[in-house]
């Protein structure tokens, strides 16, 4: 039988050869450490560097991936054991030199590969020494640019020379830590006989069509499995027998001696079929691969699968060629978001960390993934999460930004880790689509890289050539895509919006976010707005005096070329100019929320020639100014809550068509929408006074709608409806059930800069219940994105909604989940206090204690949700 030990503890770092920079006294450091780890965590834990994701720390370590750092530990060997002695490093970070008792065992060059290290004719009885010497990253890159010729890259980092994290050299939402360790976990296995080298299912299921059209519960499947073993030295003439095992089926295939691989095929009838997490259940299966030799098991391997048709639909039409997505038969909207790596150090990031992010963004109501080219393929638990959680993957291949030498030893590392990744995420059904790269082909025809190059490749033979192949071969069930963006044809523009996928950023780069509305694609795989952390991670990161826009440690935080400005002209296009740095904190995270959901409903109204949107980006990796709606601390930003009501299964949006006004009615769901809903255009203007007293109806309407199974349903909006002859401070006000999470939806004629003529005013009382607070807010005025920052009490606290806008005399509870509820908690009125409540136009002094109502009638429908 096979035995493998983990070897985690009792290990030292130490600096082979220090760089400039490095502290004095750096070459006698020898560091006690555990594995998984890179040498910053390690540092960290024995105090050696300051934190660097805290102020301008960053830039006091650079030294760290400029020196070569050297890992030991030892071992003990039994002489009286004869089996084939085995080292696995699940993941070196990434020029190393392996030696066993001072001798070299290997090289390695990928951070993104396995390797196994035959030591039986190296170990020694007793003790042995193993040491792990990372080399400087840098100078191997910079070694291999000399050798294959300057390539086209935005970032002066030489990270497309070497196989590692491209993130890892700084991104413009990620500071330069170049890591160095032996980040994935470093093993030592024993075996005689033979053990399984890799295991490849390839699964193939055939939904069951239902006759009504609704959802296929059940279909048929095969499993077919193929192997490669591994043979211990005098095991060659031995006969083994593989066998395999699923859904109380097996199948067994004999090896002959001499023989290597084998394939084993089980079918199976009748199962319930894998759905994504808004469609259906996930039902999971154990599969099992037994290696036998004589009776004695001698390896096994053990996964999760689960049975789901997935087709990628490419297909040309009149509108040019589509992108759809279809799972089990059904064509769907992809709701999704990117992914990228959750901290700068991956070593750290736990399973309860990744399954805290993950069940985020199901909470969002996303369906998908994309894990994106710039930073490594994640965990095996990630993707053991996203199965048992309903996400779909979208997988890159780690390209990204930049021109590829396809030259030399790179060509061989790309075969070799593609296909290392492609067999051990294969298995999962969440793995829906494998992409070749993230904007490479884009950057071939946009970014000048044509002069540059000269008629040399730029890594489009990995794109159309090598990679595909990979897949074909080892994956032949899941499809393939070049890149991400990509119109299908490499002689056709790839950002092309009549085909394919395409990445918006002109939007964020140089337009204002109404500019969405101007594309009409197939399929947006990016598209993104800037806006801060929330309060407490930028003040974990910041001291007060550097919560300054112009203070360079603030700077540090914020990454995006001429980000400031960018964010600046944003918010002049809607909102009143902040008076300082806690309002300008405020209403860039309230515009980066109405900038994105303000994009999702426009791609969304567009279904069904528009299939998908995957907003950039899901989470941060520390704390920074970026594009993320949970923020590097994990806490979900306004942003977040925007894109939960924005990809609700039924969404109800307002839009411009023809010159005129629409309610466009979404259903996502497998059942069909009826209902009724009534509108009312409201004037605010001028201004009532500040009692909560309901706004004039100068026009109102209703009518019945029934919006089939994941169809769109337009509705005029009639004329007398769209603000005619009424100032810009007109509101239309929308109600019915599922109409949104609080049954009812606003639109504003106005902008707010213009709108907001006297300040907004509101009452608010908090109440302590079992689980934390109840804050109560009531509007006296028009208040929109009212939010509450309940961070800044409590910084572990959650609070159940924010970007919550409400009609005079409306009211909505904030349920917050905090442990300060007890005798030592802030005061209760401090949970209603500005600037924990903050809303657009309220200031300090426009709230008050709760009030009486004073409109006529019964006061107006409380809000349960964000609108």
């Amino acid at each position: 039988m096979i035995e493998s030990t983990e070897l985690t503890s009792g290990w030292t770092v130490r600096p082979a050869s220090p760089a400039p920079g490095a502290p004095a006294g750096a070459k006698k450091w020898k560091l006690p450490a555990t594995v998984p780890s890179v040498v910053h965590t390690v540092l960290l834990e024995n105090g050696r560097i300051a934190d660097p994701y805290v102020g301008q720390n960053e830039e006091l370590q650079h030294w760290v991936g400029r020196s070569e750092w050297e890992y030991a530990t030892t071992f003990t060997h039994d002489p009286a054991d004869s089996r084939r002695t085995e080292l696995v490093f699940d993941g070196l970070d990434t020029v190393a030199v392996v030696r066993v008792n001072g001798q070299e065992v290997a090289r390695t060059f990928n951070q993104h590969r396995s390797y196994v290290v035959d030591v039986t004719d190296r170990i020694r009885a007793g003790a042995n020494d193993l040491t792990i010497t990372f080399l400087n990253v840098r100078d191997y890159a910079e070694g291999i640019r000399a050798a294959a010729g300057v390539q086209p890259n935005g970032n002066p980092e030489p990270f497309q020379y070497v196989r590692k994290s491209a993130c890892n050299f700084g991104w413009d939402w990620g500071p330069n830590l170049v890591t160095a360790g032996p980040w994935r976990p470093v093993s030592i296995r024993r075996y005689d006989t033979a053990r399984l080298h890799t295991v490849r299912p390839s699964i193939t299921t055939t939904a069951a069509q239902e006759p009504d059209g609704g959802l296929p519960a059940r279909g048929e499947a095969r499993i077919e499995v193929d192997v490669e073993v591994a043979r211990a030295a005098g095991a060659a003439a031995r006969e083994l027998t593989l066998t395999i095992e699923c859904g109380g089926r097996s199948a067994s295939v004999l090896l002959h001696p001499g023989s290597t691989t084998a394939r084993a095929v089980v079918e199976l009838s009748d199962v319930d079929l894998w759905w994504p997490h808004d469609m259906g259940e996930q039902p999971l299966f154990q599969l099992t691969v037994t290696l036998q030799a004589d009776g004695r098991r001698l390896d096994a391997w053990s996964k999760k699968i689960g049975f789901r048709q997935f087709e990628l639909k490419p297909e040309p039409d009149e509108a040019g060629s589509s992108f759809v997505f279809a799972i089990n038969g059904i064509d769907i909207f992809v709701k999704g978001a990117n992914w990228i790596p959750d901290d700068c150090f991956p070593s750290r990031i736990t399973e309860d960390r990744l399954r805290q992010r993950l069940t985020q963004a199901t909470a969002a109501n996303m369906n998908l993934l994309r894990v994106w080219g710039g930073g490594i393929y994640e965990s095996d638990a990630f993707y053991e999460l996203c199965d048992s959680l309903g996400l779909l993957v979208w997988q890159d291949f780690l390209f990204a930004c930049a021109g590829y030498p396809e030259e030399g030893p790179l060509y061989d590392e790309v075969a070799r880790e593609a296909q290392d990744n492609v067999v051990r995420l294969m298995h999962h059904p969440s793995l829906v689509l494998w992409n070749g790269n993230n904007e490479c082909i884009w950057g071939f025809w946009d970014w000048n890289w044509k002069q540059e190059l000269d008629g040399r490749g730029w890594g489009r033979r990995y794109y159309t050539d090598l990679l595909p192949a990979v897949v074909a071969e080892l994956d032949p069930a899941r499809p393939y895509w070049a890149g991400s963006p990509y119109s299908g044809d490499p002689e056709r523009h790839p950002n092309d919006p009549r085909h394919g996928n395409v990445h918006i950023w002109d939007v964020w780069n140089q337009d204002d976010y109404v500019r969405y509305a101007d594309w009409n694609p197939r399929f947006v795989s990016e598209f993104g707005y800037q806006g801060p952390p929330n309060w407490s991670t930028l003040t974990r990161a910041l001291e007060p005096a550097e919560l300054d826009l112009d203070a360079p440690a603030f700077q540090q935080h914020q990454k995006a070329e001429d980000g400031g400005a960018k964010l600046q002209r944003g918010l002049s296009a809607h909102l009143p100019m902040p008076s300082d740095f806690q309002e300008w904190h405020f209403l860039t995270q309230v515009n980066q929320a109405r900038a994105i959901k303000f994009g999702i409903e426009h791609f969304r109204a567009g279904w069904p020639r528009c299939a998908g949107s995957i907003v950039w980006q899901l989470n941060d990796c520390w704390p920074v100014v970026s594009w993320a709606a949970v923020d590097g601390d994990g806490r979900p930003k306004p942003l977040w809550f925007a894109i939960r009501e924005a990809y609700r299964p039924r969404l109800a949006t307002v839009q411009p068509r023809g010159g005129s006004l629409a309610l466009v009615l979404v259903n996502d769901s497998a059942r069909a929408w009826e209902g009724t809903v009534g509108l009312e255009l409201l004037s605010a203007w001028p201004p009532a006074a500040a009692d909560g007293r309901a706004l004039p109806v100068e026009a109102s309407g209703q009518f019945d709608f029934r919006v089939p199974p994941r169809g769109t349903v337009e509705v005029p909006v009639p004329l007398e409806m769209q603000e005619t002859g009424l100032p810009s401070a007109a509101v239309l006000a929308i109600r019915g059930a599922d109409i949104s999470g609080s049954g009812r939806l606003l639109y504003f004629f106005g902008e707010d800069k213009d709108r907001i003529t006297t300040p907004a005013r509101v009452t608010a009382r908090s109440i302590r219940v079992p689980d934390g607070i109840d804050v109560t807010v009531t509007a006296l005025t028009v208040v929109r994105d009212l939010v509450l920052q309940a961070d800044r009490l409590d910084p572990a606290a959650s609070v159940s909604d924010q970007c919550v806008s409400l009609l005079p005399g409306e009211s909505h509870t904030f349920r917050i989940t905090t442990v300060c509820a007890g005798e030592d908690s802030p005061a209760l009125e401090a949970w209603c206090r500005h600037p924990v409540l903050q809303a657009v136009g309220l200031k300090e002094d426009g709230i008050g204690a709760p009030a009486p109502y004073y409109g006529s009638g019964a006061p107006r429908q409380s809000v349960p949700g964000p609108v």
